[in-house]
């Protein structure tokens, strides 16, 4: 005897709401707009949009036509909004006059006067940092060795866990004095006036 199967109408119900809500939000529509585009009523779209209803044939191809979607791609399960970057796939320099720091970018988009880089530095290894925008601030945290911060004139030693804020329009270096790697994270971002 075949084993009950669960009932998919629930699953299909709900995705059929996530992707109407999503691509009339993406098209900047309202219910009343994407409604009149089908040939629908307001009404029959709200309740689809929350998961209910059953809707007939011809009413879901009304909505993906006014969409610009298949059936398949208003009916199947939602994709979600995330890439992954796999090893590799951002850039990672190799810098310092000896080659021992290496610079992994953290962010696959152009975000003005942003930057997210995991600094790794071998032992005795320095890397001359380049002096960022103006209304610039970084900040440097140390996840693992001992890492230095030149600044200003001054040195700071970071343990793991520390941080240290600092304008970022200045000259800075980093580097490592021990004799185990460093790693850090430094993210610089515009934070206006007086930074």
């Amino acid at each position: 005897m075949p084993s009950p199967t669960a009932d998919p109408a629930p699953a299909a119900a709900e995705h059929l709401a996530v992707n109407l809500r999503r691509q009339r939000g993406l098209r900047a529509l309202t219910q009343a707009q994407l409604a009149r585009l089908a040939g629908v009523p307001r009404s029959t779209l709200a309740t689809l949009e929350v998961g209910g209803g059953n809707p007939t044939l011809a009413v879901l191809v009304r909505l993906a036509q006014a969409l610009q979607l298949t059936l398949e791609e208003l009916l199947a399960p939602p994709r979600a909004r995330f890439r992954v970057y796999r090893r590799g796939e951002l850039p990672i320099e190799a810098r310092g006059h000896d080659g021992r720091v290496t610079v992994s970018k953290l962010l696959p988009d152009p975000i003005p006067l942003t930057e997210i880089d995991r600094v790794a530095v071998q032992p005795q290894g320095r890397l001359k940092g380049v002096p960022h925008a103006a209304g610039t601030r970084e900040y440097l945290y140390c996840e693992r060795g001992q890492l230095v911060l030149w600044a200003a004139g001054e040195r700071v030693v970071l343990q793991p866990g520390d941080l240290v804020a600092f304008p970022g329009a200045q000259n800075h270096a980093y580097g490592c004095e021990g004799d185990a790697p460093a790693v850090g994270f430094s993210v610089v971002v515009r934070v206006g006036p007086g930074a």
